[in-house]
């Protein structure tokens, strides 16, 4: 079965002023995917955001939704997208339940009092629906937010950074929720990030982008467990492991890091040989650290 795809972004570019915030942007999501959207803060995540929900408009690019280009069929593409950009917002002193029934208005829908019931139990506010919004928590109000991009039954939502400023628990509770609208209301998600750690829990695609531009795109776990890994390992011996790896290893690439700890890139397969042969040659390993070679490569972005 063929991936449908549902955005497609090409050579996205948008400057405000000098400053150039999107370089070049490139990138799909399929029908079905939790799409990781993954990039340090300042990367232009938020731009491309939206330049693709059509609150800003690019400088260069194309930016199809639904296979239709934005430009061209800008309300029936939206029509079909549900999106939290920044903090929810909501009238503080009204009930979550009348709010959504404002927002429903607002969009055009004829929403019942019941599908508003239903959705407030899907977010897990039931018993809620008639508290004042100014006394949820902030965990609560981006459920209520996700509530919200519900109401006109879309088949695409977009999540900016839907964890920031949450607890612990609320964040797996967001999580949790991201998830069950793909397995129970079978919804496309693209979601924000800086966190590898959260795209690697929730998403099966993502991309990459840096400065503005896309580094890397594909399967999370593909990219999280690639053959090729970084072992960093403590030694007691760095001149009989420099030996060892210059003799039988020629594949693998290595950097001292000081007198005990080198760092090692190598085939996951031979790891295992790498060790023993270490022993054999009387050198202690007294640690031994895999690292995923997406993960180094993240972080050096975030560094840089």
């Amino acid at each position: 079965m063929e991936n449908t795809e549902i955005i497609k972004v090409q050579h996205l570019a948008k400057n405000f002023g000098s400053f150039q915030a999107v370089k070049d942007v490139s990138f799909t999501v399929n029908k079905g995917d939790v799409f990781g959207f993954l990039g340090p803060n300042g990367a232009g995540k938020s731009t491309t955001i939206r330049c693709m929900l059509s609150l800003i408009k690019p400088d260069k690019g194309q930016i199809q939704l639904f296979g239709k280009d934005l430009n061209q069929h800008r309300n029936e593409i939206l029509s079909r997208v549900g999106s939290i950009i920044e903090k929810p917002d909501f009238y503080r002193y009204l009930s979550a339940e009348k709010n959504l029934a404002i927002f429903a208005r607002i969009s055009g829908k004829d929403v019942s009092k019941k599908e508003i019931a239903e959705m407030l139990d899907f977010v897990g506010l039931n018993g809620r629906n008639r508290d004042k919004v100014g006394g949820f928590s902030h965990g609560m109000k981006q459920r209520l937010g996700i509530a919200q991009t519900l109401l006109h039954q879309p088949d695409l939502i977009v999540l900016d950074e839907p964890t920031t400023g949450l607890d612990p628990q609320g964040i797996v509770e967001i999580r949790n929720l991201i998830l069950r609208l793909k397995s129970e209301q079978n919804k496309t998600v693209i979601l924000s990030s800086h966190q590898l750690s959260e795209i690697e829990l929730i998403s099966n695609r993502m991309v990459i982008i840096n400065k503005g531009q896309s580094i890397i795109e594909g399967d999370v776990k593909e990219l999280l467990n690639a053959q090729e890994m970084v072992v960093q390992m403590e030694v007691n011996d760095m001149e009989k492991t420099v030996n060892v790896l210059q003799a039988s290893f020629q594949s693998a690439s290595f950097k001292k890091i000081n007198e005990r700890i080198i760092e090692v890139t190598i085939e996951k397969q031979l790891v295992p040989s790498l060790n023993r042969l270490l022993v054999q040659e009387g050198v202690e390993v007294h640690a031994m650290e895999p690292k995923r070679k997406l993960e180094d490569f993240f972080m050096k972005i975030i560094q840089s």
